[in-house]
């Protein structure tokens, strides 16, 4: 069971990306270098070695001051961005806002600035044991295609959205399998033993059958859970899917003789059918009149041995009756 909190990720959220100030890093680069080379010539100009007073060195030392506080300035606002990339910038803790465009770019000097990558990444979740629906161990892994979608979201939102998307793929990956069996036949057994768990909500697709149908409720279990923090799930795949060791050959065997009693229920079934037409036959080339009830029975129980056993079967004649 899980409790959720009121005050939900996704409805107190105040994050999302907006755009952010940012001016073209080469025009800022050229107007940089043209301020400092202006600053150095007025300190050139300003600086007279036969006026060595103190306030004639100070107005030609000012210029190179500014020139040097503006370098540093120009160039802790350069960034640049590679193509599904993003820059967070926050301004002494306030959101400043995000930019996406690749390219050389510069920002407000004071704002820190925080890249996240919005290419594709592919998790491998487990192997995993958990319990299915009917309550068997099984082992199961999953492979999980997500990327960045708001970078703000997912920067602001979580301490860390890598393992904010582990651990919740983890648990999606438990909640899904903890709603559907391994396998039909095991909910089928349950219901006759009555066995199954009055409070569940089993679901009647299989783990082991179900294909697009388990994929699809994974899928939707995953981005129900990475929506709030801004993280798309692109694709989700079982990886790895069998029972836990401790009950394999168990189940291995129980399998196998579902598998031969499901054989013989059809062997039989085909069986009955071909002495029903033997004796349809008969009865209609009115080849049956010359035969009783007791020899009738004789020959369907004959039929039934030669048609239903597993082995060769040895005729044996005989050259008296049926009654002696």
């Amino acid at each position: 069971m899980s409790v959720t909190d009121a005050s939900d990720p996704s409805a107190r959220s105040a994050f999302a990306d907006r755009e952010l100030f940012v001016v073209n890093g080469y025009a800022v680069l050229v107007i940089g270098l043209a301020a400092v080379w202006l600053l150095c010539c007025v300190s050139y100009v300003a600086f007279d070695p036969r006026d060595p007073s103190l306030v004639r060195a100070w107005i030609a030392l000012s210029p190179v001051i500014i020139s040097v506080l503006l370098v540093i300035g120009v160039l802790k606002g350069f960034v640049v961005l590679q193509p599904n990339e993003s820059l967070v910038c926050l301004l002494f803790g306030s959101y400043a806002g995000t930019e996406h465009r690749p390219g050389f770019w510069w920002v407000n000097p004071f704002n820190s600035k925080n890249k996240v990558s919005r290419r594709l990444e592919t998790l491998e979740s487990g192997p995993l044991k958990v319990n299915d629906a009917v309550g068997n161990p099984i082992d199961i892994g999953a492979v999980i295609v997500w990327r960045v979608e708001d970078a703000a979201k997912a920067l602001l939102e979580v301490a860390s959205y890598a393992s904010y998307v582990k651990s919740q793929s983890e648990t999606a990956l438990r909640r899904m399998v903890s709603v559907h069996p391994y396998d039909s036949v095991e909910t089928e057994e349950a219901d006759r033993q009555g066995e199954r768990p009055a409070s569940a909500a089993i679901s009647s697709v299989s783990l082991r059958d179900g294909g697009d149908a388990v994929i699809e409720a994974l899928l939707r279990e995953l981005r129900a859970r990475m929506e709030p923090i801004g993280v798309s799930v692109l694709e989700a795949r079982i990886s790895h899917l069998a029972y836990s060791s401790e009950i394999a050959s168990a189940m291995l065997r129980k399998q196998a003789a579902s598998a031969v009693v499901a054989a013989r229920r059809m062997i039989v079934r085909g069986a009955v059918s071909i002495v029903e037409d033997a004796l349809n036959e008969l009865d209609r080339k009115k080849l049956a009149d010359a035969l009783d009830p007791e020899r009738k029975a004789a020959m369907i129980s004959n039929l039934l041995v030669v048609l239903v056993g597993d082995r060769e079967v040895s005729p044996v004649i005989n050259t008296g009756t049926l009654y002696s």
